[in-house]
Order: C-alpha cells, then sequence, then structure tokens
C-alpha cells in the first residue's frame, strides 16, 4: 500500500490500537476483535521480542490487511536497523517513541509510512520537516488535548496522533482539536481481558472508541 492509502485507511477509524503484552501468543485473536469492533490500525510494539513474528503471523491469517481494509505496523522502532526487520517482517507503518532520523529516512526509502515521537514544537516540526508521515505527541498526557489546538493554530499543515494517556474521556476532544488520530495502548488492550480471553468485551470496547470518535 502507498503511504497515502494506509494514513487513509489509519483515518478511518481515527486510532490506532497498541498492542503491548508480554504474551502474544493470542494475537489473530485480540486482532480479529479489534478488527470486528472497527479498528483500522493494529501496532505491534516491539518491546515484546515476538512481535514481529506475531505481526507477521496475524497478517497471513487476517484478509483485511490484504484487502485494504485495515493495515499493520510495528511500534517502539528505535533505529532504522529495527525499521528494517518490521518492514520485512511485513509492517505497512512504523511507529516510534522518539525521532530518529535515520529511521525516516529508511521508511523514506522504502514508501513505508513513518510516525516519529515528538513533545516540543521544535521536536515535532523537526520530525515533520525529516520526512514524518504523521508526528507521534508522545506523551500526550503531558498536556492534554488543548495542546494539539495550540500546535495547529500556528502549524496547521502538521498531521499529529497523540499517543501516551488517550482514553474514551479524552480521546474525541484530541480529534476535535486537530488530531488525524489517537494511539491507544493499555486502555483500549486491556491485559486483563486479553489474559481471560473475553474477545467479546474487547470487540465492544473497541467499538465504543470507533463510535465515539466518529
Amino acid at each position: 500500500m502507498q503511504i497515502e492509502q494506509v494514513l487513509e485507511t489509519i483515518e478511518v477509524g481515527r486510532i490506532v490500537a497498541i498492542v503491548r503484552l508480554d504474551d502474544l501468543s493470542q494475537a489473530v485473536a485480540i486482532s480479529q476483535a479489534l478488527l470486528a469492533g472497527g479498528i483500522t490500525a493494529l501496532e505491534f510494539t516491539l518491546t515484546n521480542p515476538a512481535a514481529l513474528q506475531a505481526l507477521a503471523q496475524v497478517k497471513a491469517a487476517l484478509p483485511e490487511f490484504e484487502l485494504g481494509q485495515a493495515v499493520i505496523g510495528a511500534g517502539t522502532v528505535l533505529n532504522a536497523e529495527a525499521a528494517l526487520s518490521s518492514i520485512e517482517a511485513g509492517a505497512q507503518f512504523i511507529v516510534a517513541p522518539s525521532t530518529n532520523f535515520g529511521t525516516i529516512a529508511q521508511c523514506k526509502q522504502r514508501g513505508i509510512a513513518v510516525m516519529p515521537g515528538a513533545l516540543t514544537p521544535t521536536e515535532i516540526v523537526a520530525a515533520w520537516e525529516a520526512g514524518a508521515s504523521v508526528v507521534k505527541v508522545f506523551p500526550a498526557r503531558a498536556f492534554g488535548p488543548a495542546y494539539l489546538k495550540d500546535l495547529r493554530e500556528p502549524l496547521p499543515h502538521l498531521k499529529l496522533m497523540p499517543t501516551g494517556g488517550v482514553n474514551l474521556e479524552n480521546a474525541a476532544e484530541y480529534i476535535q482539536n486537530g488530531a488525524v488520530a489517537v494511539g491507544v495502548g493499555g486502555n483500549l488492550v486491556d491485559k486483563k481481558l486479553v489474559a481471560s480471553q473475553d474477545w467479546e468485551a474487547l470487540r465492544n470496547k473497541a467499538a465504543t472508541y470507533v463510535r465515539l470518535l466518529k
């Protein structure tokens, strides 16, 4: 998929569901529940050594990724080498908690959407000018939803995705203040629901987020 197609798919659901778990043995079932709830973007973080294996397994198992109905990416990608490994495993977008210019260059070279993390205006503009597809505003909880409005008033061209502390109480306000999407981790991909394999509850939680942001 082209970068613009990936971004358009993410913006349909307006959420990147961040799968940051110690156990990824249920990766396919987790992904099925999230997609059934209307989520259109999944991110498997490299904090788990099995993340790329899980990403490849999910992408192969679920037809939504081949049909362009959803996209799958890798998160916590800290350098160009990790970006390359993620792309080779099938990642359609790359997310990082910080801005690494080698990672951005690697993704640009391969035509892959990249979302580096930044927080201050200087960091955010530097990431954008280096070629970020979207800038991940992280940790968003540091300043809250109003910060996005402040950023976009002088910088309306920026595509921003707040992540960190996003929940049902504030997600819609981030979108209203100009976010193209929000990144949601444990507040959506609930470890207790996964441990109990309550896929219906996970689907319902995903659907609640999607309805809220429509």
